[in-house]
């Protein structure tokens, strides 16, 4: 994990304009600055930096960053939790140690086969803790939104946590993803419906804020769940079609905030990421190719390890670049 932090920190250090990196340099899922001090302290078994930069994000209102923060430290914990134990028995109210807690008690149970009935019976624990987070926080509620999508709640309940987040900030992305989620699941082949959720959501929001990706993702979500390569079916291709035009600028907008961010920047890495995986469904290369510039060596293992039975992200991502720049040398677009 060191490593990976300063050899991230050297890669930021170079050009803002970088050469696409070799296949040895590029860094999977490498924590920013803020984070992988925060990550080092807890291989240690040391919970205060962890403590520190959420209650930050907390202060600061930085909803977005708290989300992925959190998201990150308890997939850490997931492995190694001695630091958050620790943490809990020395402050056992504290709300950015409930957080990681709740995140981490959602994330053991998923994969379970018994997934659904795991959820069902945490659920209350995971909205309670929600509660006794404050009035401000949304990130807790994304979380009782995953956990509740899990739990195949039904509609009214899950529209009870949802009013909960967005009254609590009408643009956190990551409850926006949660409930774009849990519309695909309950109705696959409603990608029409799925893009007017994101889109007005977009629409909505400030010019700078991440939820403006929310139409790529749904995007992302059509692309998955009906295919467009050899092998769709004759009615995935068709549905692909039918929403060309509004994947086409779903992949627009996002680049327009991929621009804002920039170049070889670890927290843009994940926009940029699944924008080069959605312009590649698309066939639009050359806009793949910059994003890939533009990415320099950071990949994330969403959305790269879905779309492979191999559980290598990493490798998927080495294939699918060199699969585009072999495209640009033959002329394609």
């Amino acid at each position: 994990m060191l490593r990976a932090f300063l050899r991230a920190a050297a890669a930021r250090a170079q050009s803002r304009s970088p050469r696409p990196a070799p296949d040895d340099d590029v860094l999977l899922d490498a924590p920013d600055d803020r984070l992988a001090p925060a990550l080092v302290a807890a291989a240690r078994g040391e919970h205060g930096p962890a403590a520190g930069l959420l209650a930050g994000t907390r202060e600061n209102a930085e909803w977005d960053h708290r989300d992925r923060y959190a998201t990150r430290l308890a997939a850490f914990a997931r492995s190694r939790s001695e630091w958050l134990d620790t943490w809990r028995t020395a402050a056992p109210d504290d709300p950015d140690a409930l957080l990681v807690t709740a995140r981490l008690t959602v994330r053991r149970r998923w994969d379970s086969p018994a997934r659904s009935e795991l959820l069902r019976q945490v659920l209350p624990a995971v909205v309670a803790a929600a509660e006794a987070a404050g009035p401000a926080d949304p990130v807790p509620w994304r979380t009782a939104l995953d956990a509740a999508r899990g739990a195949r709640a039904p509609h009214a309940e899950f529209e009870q946590l949802w009013e909960q987040a967005v009254r609590r900030s009408p643009h956190h992305y990551g409850s926006h993803v949660a409930a774009l989620k849990y519309l695909a699941d309950a109705s696959p082949t409603a990608h029409g419906e799925c893009l007017d959720f994101a889109e007005t959501a977009a629409q909505d929001a400030p010019q700078d804020a991440l939820v403006r990706a929310l139409p790529l993702r749904a995007a992302f979500t059509c692309l998955t769940a009906t295919g467009t390569g050899t092998g769709a079916s004759a009615d995935g291709a068709a549905a692909v079609r039918t929403h060309r035009p509004r994947l086409d600028a779903a992949a627009d907008r996002a680049t327009a905030l991929s621009a804002a961010h920039p170049a070889a920047d670890p927290w843009a890495a994940e926009l940029r990421n699944l924008l080069v995986y959605v312009l590649v469904r698309l066939e639009r290369h050359r806009d793949a190719a910059e994003q890939l510039r533009l990415t320099g060596p950071y990949v994330t293992s969403f959305p790269w390890e879905r779309d492979t039975d191999d559980p290598d992200p990493l490798g998927r991502f080495l294939q699918v670049r060199a699969d585009v720049r072999a495209h640009l040398m033959t002329g394609a677009h």
